[in-house]
């Protein structure tokens, strides 16, 4: 056995631990919202990745104080009410630096093996230059033995002009594999803004 010290140059100068694969991102596809119900990714997630990685730019919600969510299925089903059980924190800070806080959601933010949708940021607004964005990881959908889990980190623009940081993880209860996962706010359209799909290696 043999033991490596590490300088300050840190890791990339010992060759004891060999290559580290450090994964990429592959584009899969992406969705424009414009004036839409939901926003559907119905094919590109398989078992092609162990994760997948949605970003979302610019989400703008045509109702004003909105919460912006999501939900997955299996096969062909289009439901979207798989069982899952989630946590969500948030941090807040208002722009009149009036308000400040860190703290756990509970009510609609989480769920003990509910099937509504999963609230993943804050309530947003829809003034001009409102929006939220953020990404959602979602782990080896296809796999048929385990659980699905997935992590997210949004930040909002809100109606009342705070920023909101939202950090939501879960799993969904299946060991059917996930094929579909649909994105929507609470209510109204999504009236603008970019979702993209990558699979990493």
């Amino acid at each position: 056995m043999s033991i490596v010290t590490l300088n300050d140059r840190g890791v990339r100068s010992v060759s004891a631990f060999g290559s580290l694969n450090t994964g990429s991102m592959v584009f899969i596809s992406k969705v424009t919202a414009s004036s839409s119900a939901t926003i559907d990714f119905t094919s590109g997630i398989d078992s092609t990745y162990k994760e997948y990685l949605f970003t979302f730019k610019n989400i703008h919600p045509a109702t004003d104080s909105q919460v912006f969510t999501f939900q997955v299925d299996t096969g062909t089903n289009t439901n979207y009410n798989q069982t899952l059980t989630s946590t969500n924190f948030s941090a807040y800070h208002d722009e009149a630096d009036s308000a400040t806080s860190l703290g756990y959601r509970a009510g609609n933010y989480d769920q003990a093996n509910g099937t509504a949708f999963q609230y993943i940021a804050d309530t947003c607004g829809n003034e001009n230059d409102e929006c939220c964005s953020g990404t959602l990881h979602l782990f080896d959908p296809s796999n048929t033995t385990f659980v699905k889990h997935y992590i997210s980190n949004m930040n909002v623009y809100t109606e009342s002009s705070y920023t909101v940081n939202s950090y939501s993880a879960g799993y969904f209860n299946t060991t059917t594999a996930i094929t579909r996962v649909r994105f929507k706010f609470a209510s109204g359209n999504i009236d603008a803004g970019d979702i993209c799909l990558y699979g990493i290696l």
